[in-house]
């Protein structure tokens, strides 16, 4: 196996993402790899695929939403960059294929993730947070289905198998709403 794999970024940094550091990329090479990776295996009924920024941004808007109280800048900077390792790694994989990658891309995105949360001091997830967290994520990934990859509610529920699709009958939080209508600008 290789002991490297270097990544020139546009900043001119190089990430190594085999042994990636906190400090080998710039705020910009990190937010331009998530809005030039793909949501969907790039797959979408636009003319243009749902990016990992645009997905970032909505999580966000429905957590602040549904919140309890007021996220703290760490705790929205962590929701932001959820996905932040798939914008360095230029590779969303579809949940269901995951468990098939291996220990060594788990090993790899895990190394990522570690770097980017040392850089940017994001807080450990609690379990409360984590599970709003997840419900947010899949609230995003069933209006993602729906509106920007075109399934019916009965195949998101069905065949995707994501619980969390009451987009038929759940509104959306007015944040989260403004989110999508900029999301579905974007085709």
């Amino acid at each position: 196996m290789p002991r490297r794999a270097w990544v020139l970024l546009k900043s001119g940094r190089r990430i190594n993402l085999l042994q990636p550091m906190a400090t080998d990329w710039e705020d910009e090479d990190l937010a331009l790899g998530l809005s030039r990776t793909y949501r969907w295996g790039g797959h979408s009924a636009w003319d243009l695929p749902l990016s990992v920024a645009q997905h970032c941004l909505t999580v966000l808007a429905i957590r602040e939403a549904f919140a309890i109280r007021p996220l703290t800048d760490a705790e929205a900077l962590r929701e932001l960059l959820h996905d932040a390792e798939e914008g360095l790694l230029s590779w969303d994989p579809i949940s269901p294929i995951k468990p098939y990658l291996g220990a060594e891309y788990h090993s790899l995105a895990s190394a990522v993730t570690k770097a980017i949360a040392q850089r940017y001091r994001l807080p450990v997830w609690t379990q409360e947070a984590f599970a709003a967290h997840k419900h947010a994520d899949r609230l995003a990934a069933a209006s993602e289905a729906f509106h920007v990859v075109g399934w019916s509610i009965s195949e998101i529920r069905d065949q995707l198998e994501i619980l969390a699709a009451q987009i038929g009958g759940v509104t959306l939080p007015r944040q989260a709403q403004s989110v999508e209508c900029l999301v579905r600008q974007c085709r």
